[in-house]
C-alpha cells in the first residue's frame, strides 16, 4: 500500500525488523508506530522501570548500561541481532543509546542497519560538539562558553547578560551527584548574577569541572518552536513539522507540555539550513526560540533521535519514525509535510506539574485551560490500548496537579 505521495503505508513481507533503543514512552511510541504498520519491532533499555517493560507494545528487553558496562551491552546487542535475524534497523529514542551506538558503530554496523548519520548524531548528543557545529555552520545561538575552571567562569560572568545558565556537557553527568545535592538530575542551573554563577559552578566542579555557560534567550515560552524532521542519506529533507510551545515544565526552561502546529517560515528555514549545512541524516528535533532583544531565532538544543515532542508530528500527518524506517530500509521516500490540521499535543504528566506553576505566575486562567482541552487534542502519555500506562498517567497527573494546587494555597496564607 502507498500514500498519495507514493510512500509505503505498510511494510511488505521480507522487510527488516526494527529495534528501538530506549523504553521510555518515546520509545514505546516508536514501537507502536512501526507495529501498526506491520513491522516486527522491539525495544530495550537498561532501566527496568521504564514504561516499555509494562506496555502492550513490549515488553522491552533489559540490557546492561552502556555507560558502565560497554562490553556487556555490545554482547547483548549482538545476541539481539542474531535472535531477530537479518540486519534489524536500529533507531535511538534516548541520548544514552545515541552515544552508545555512535561509540560502537563499527561493530554494530555488521549486525544492524544504522542511520547513515550515526557519526553526526553522536556529535549532536554531546552539547559541546553540538554547539561547536552550530557556531561553525552559522546556526544562531546565545552567547556560549565552554569552561574548565573558576577563572574562565569569572571572565564569562563579567560580560554575560543575566539571568544565564550553567549545564553539563550531557545531562547524565549530573545524575551521578550524591542524594541531596542541589544539582542532582538537573539539566540546567539558572543564575541571576555573577556571584550566583560562580557559586553554582563550585557546586558542579567537584564532579564536572568542564561545563557550559550560556546566556538565556529572552522571551515568553510561546516564543519557542519545536522543529521536527527526517533527512535521508543525501541530506534531503523527507519529513518536517513545526510546533509552537504553549507551556513547559520546569516553568520557563523545560520540555514542552503543550504544543500546537505553527507556520513560521523563518524558524523552519534556520533549522533546515543548519542540518543541510552539516550534512545531517536521520531524525532530528531542534528547539529554538526567538530572542525578544534582537528578534533572531536561536538554538536551544538539538535532539538527534525520536523525541517526546516528535510524537506530535504523526497527528499532523508526518509519521517520523515510519518515514525514517522506510528510508533506512532502502525505500525512496517522497517529502512529507504537515497536513494543516490544528490540535493541541499534550504531555499530561508534565502538565500536572506545569499548570499550578503557570497559575501561580498569573500566566493562565480557567479560559486558557478550557481552550487547551477542547477538541482536537492528542496525548503523548495516554493511549487506551495501553490501559495500564494510561491509568498510571491519570494517577500521576492528578497527584502532581493537586500537590501543586495545595502548595499554591499554602503560599497564600
Amino acid at each position: 500500500m502507498t500514500s498519495p505521495a507514493g510512500n509505503p503505508t505498510r511494510a511488505d513481507a521480507g522487510w527488516p525488523s526494527a529495534v528501538i533503543a530506549g523504553a521510555f514512552q518515546t520509545g514505546v511510541l516508536g514501537v507502536r508506530s512501526l507495529q501498526r504498520r506491520g513491522v516486527r519491532a522491539v525495544m530495550f533499555d537498561c532501566t527496568g522501570g521504564m514504561p516499555g517493560f509494562r506496555s502492550i507494545y513490549g515488553p522491552a528487553r533489559l540490557c546492561p548500561d552502556p555507560d558502565y558496562k560497554p562490553a556487556e551491552w555490545l554482547a547483548f546487542m549482538l545476541d539481539l541481532s542474531r535472535e531477530l535475524g537479518g540486519k534489524p534497523i536500529l533507531i535511538a529514542s534516548s541520548d544514552r543509546f545515541v552515544t552508545a551506538i555512535y561509540r560502537h558503530r563499527d561493530v554494530l554496523a555488521a549486525h544492524f542497519t544504522l542511520s547513515p548519520g550515526v557519526t553526526l548524531q553522536g556529535l549532536f548528543a554531546e552539547k559541546q560538539s553540538q554547539y561547536e557545529l552550530a557556531e561553525k555552520h552559522g546556526m544562531p545561538m546565545p552567547l556560549t562558553r565552554f569552561v574548565a575552571g573558576e577563572a574562565q567562569v569569572v571572565e564569562f560572568g563579567r560580560t554575560a547578560m543575566y539571568p544565564c545558565l550553567i549545564k553539563p556537557g550531557h545531562f547524565r553527568e549530573w545524575e551521578k551527584f550524591p542524594a541531596g545535592h542541589p544539582l542532582l538530575r538537573q539539566k540546567v542551573s539558572i543564575c541571576g548574577s555573577a556571584a550566583e554563577l560562580l557559586a553554582n559552578y563550585r557546586l558542579a566542579a567537584a564532579l564536572t569541572p568542564s561545563v557550559i555557560l550560556q546566556e538565556i534567550i529572552e522571551g515568553p515560552d510561546t516564543a519557542k518552536r519545536v522543529y521536527l524532521s527526517v533527512y535521508d542519506s543525501n541530506s534531503r529533507r523527507i519529513a518536517n513539522a513545526l510546533f509552537l510551545e504553549w507551556r513547559c515544565d520546569p516553568f520557563g526552561f523545560g520540555p514542552a507540555t503543550v504544543t500546537v502546529p505553527v507556520v513560521d517560515p523563518e524558524a523552519d528555514a534556520v533549522c533546515d539550513a543548519w542540518l543541510r549545512s552539516v550534512g545531517y541524516a536521520g531524525i532530528c528535533e531542534i528547539e529554538v526560540k526567538r530572542d525578544t532583544r534582537d528578534g533572531k531565532v536561536k538554538l536551544i538544543e538539538a535532539n538527534p533521535r525520536l523525541s517526546g515532542g516528535g510524537d506530535a508530528a504523526p497527528h499532523n500527518g508526518v509519521d517520523l519514525c515510519w518515514l525514517h524506517y522506510c528510508d533506512m530500509a532502502g525505500r525512496r521516500v517522497e517529502p512529507v509535510g504537515p497536513d494543516g490540521r490544528y490540535f493541541k499535543h499534550i504531555v499530561l504528566r508534565a502538565e500536572g506539574a506545569a499548570i499550578p506553576n503557570y497559575w501561580r505566575a498569573g500566566l493562565i486562567g480557567w479560559r486558557d485551560l478550557f481552550t487547551t482541552y477542547q477538541p482536537r487534542v492528542a496525548f503523548f502519555d495516554l493511549d487506551w490500548r495501553d490501559i495500564r500506562y494510561s491509568l498510571e498517567t491519570l494517577y500521576v497527573t492528578a497527584r502532581m496537579l493537586f500537590s501543586g494546587i495545595w502548595r499554591n494555597l499554602r503560599s497564600r496564607k
